[in-house]
Formats: C-alpha cells, structure tokens, sequence
C-alpha cells in the first residue's frame, strides 16, 4: 500500500486503513451513524489488522488511530441492545471483543499513536489510553461515564487510568462521571499533545513519522520494559481479581444500568434503585 492508494474498508466501511507515510500505518474508525461508536465489527477488524500489521513481514513501524467526521469515539454501541438481551450481549462485546483489541494494541511491537479530532468518551477513552501516545484537538472533551449510567468498570481498564494518571486524577474522573477539555487532560498526563484543529492531523503525522523511523530494537525494547514494568506493579490475587470481575459482571445484570441506559436516551435523570 502506498502512501496515494485509497483508504481499504474494514468492517463493511466503518474502519479505515490507509498508509500515510513511510511505515505508519493509519485506522480510522468511521461509524458516523454512532458517533464512532466501538462494535464488534469494528473492534474485530481492529484486533485482526493490528496482528496483521505485526508479522514479521511487515513494514508498519507506527500505528495511529483516529476517527472520522470530527469525532474520535463515543464508545461501546450498547444502547440499542434490548432490554431481555442486555445483560449478556452488554457483556460479551465489552468483555471480548473490546478486550482483544485492547490487547492487540498493547502487544503491537512497534509504537501506537491515537489523535484524537473529536470528542472521546468511555471505551473511546480506554481505546486511546491503550495507545503509547495521545494528541488531541484543542476544542474536544474526554470523558468515562460510568457512574452516570451505573456501570463497574473492569479491573484492568481502571488500572490502565491508574497508571496513565494517578488514583486522585482516575477517581475524579470515575466517581464524577463528568468531562474533561483537552487542556485539562494535557496536564494530567492523559493526553501528550494539544494542537488546533487544522493542526492535529499534521502534527500526528510528524510524530508519527518520527516514531517510525527511530532504531526499531530500541523501540520494541523499550516498548517491553515498559509493558513489564507496569504489569509487575498490578498483580492481583487469584480472589481478589474474581471478586472484581463479580463486581463488574454483577452491574450489568442490575437494574440500575438499565434505567441509567433509558434515561441517558431519554435526556433526563435517573432514578437510582441500588439494585
């Protein structure tokens, strides 16, 4: 693929893949339908591409991850799910699916770049997190709505915020539910970059280039230790992490993440049962 042929359509168009540079691979989700938001379609064409990209064969020395039509992602697409379905279809998109292209983006050898032209919320957020680097549009927000909606985060997504941000800055973020603007993401770690809009592109490219072309044993090396540094700090035991799973598998079967669904569709508050 070179750097003039046209973008090749991924899960019936709504992932793009093109080639923008020398060795930098670009997708693009492009679900304006949903705001960007993750399906499986998508997510597995994610998960597929990135081991794909990561063959020995081939030339992709950085990987950049944007969205189209000035949106980056409004996360999981659950919201259509229907209510005698929920519980198990809510979970299997978020529990595989998403997982695996999570983890496809962490075990991609060479670096990992989202640019972020539009608003992020939720598992739009994390998407980026899993990424080594993040630039972002001046004028955007970043957000995990989870407590709006009643839902228990996993384990391993909140220790991702942990590590990018601290506990004080990931409870905030958590516990209020609320948005955040780019400056206030660039000064808590969470994203490297802010640019203007007309900017974003041109600047993720540079970075990206730039990426690409560094020593790639310095870059997978380095990209290893860090990976293993940072998985040795978040060894949990077998029942603690049985206990968090329950948790979070415990909240999509309640009702309060289905009144938080209904009323966030409907535009008004919820009512809060605790159950």
């Amino acid at each position: 693929m070179s750097s003039s042929a046209p973008p090749r359509e991924l899960a019936g168009g709504k992932l793009l893949l093109d080639e923008p540079a020398e060795g930098v691979v670009r997708l693009t989700i492009s679900n304006p339908a949903k705001r960007n938001a993750l399906d499986h379609p998508i997510l597995d064409a994610i998960s597929a591409t990135l081991g794909e990209l990561a063959d020995a064969g081939s030339r992709a020395r950085c990987v950049v991850v944007t969205g189209a039509h000035g949106m980056f992602s409004a996360g999981y697409d659950i919201g259509e799910i229907p209510d005698d379905e929920f519980e198990e279809r809510a979970e299997r998109l978020v529990a595989h699916p998403f997982t695996l292209a999570i983890d496809a983006l962490q075990a991609f050898p060479y670096p990992t770049l989202a640019a972020l032209p539009g608003h992020t919320i939720g598992g739009g957020l994390e998407l980026a997190l899993a990424c080594d680097l993040r630039v972002a549009q001046a004028e955007i927000k970043l957000g995990m709505p989870p407590a709006k909606l009643g839902l228990v985060y996993s384990h391993t997504g909140l220790r991702r915020f942990i590590d990018a941000i601290g506990a004080p800055r990931t409870r905030e973020l958590f516990l209020l539910g609320s948005y955040i603007d780019a400056h206030t993401a660039l000064a808590w770690g969470l994203v490297n970059r802010v640019s203007d809009a007309e900017e974003l592109e041109p600047l993720a490219l540079a970075l990206a280039s730039e990426l690409a072309n560094n020593a790639p044993l310095s870059q997978t090396g380095n990209k290893r230790v860090i990976e293993a540094l940072l998985a040795a700090e978040s060894e949990l035991s077998t029942d603690v992490e049985q206990e968090l799973i329950e948790l979070r598998r415990d909240s999509f079967a309640s009702q309060d993440l289905r009144e938080g669904m209904r009323a966030f569709a409907e535009r008004r508050a919820p009512r809060w049962r605790g159950e």
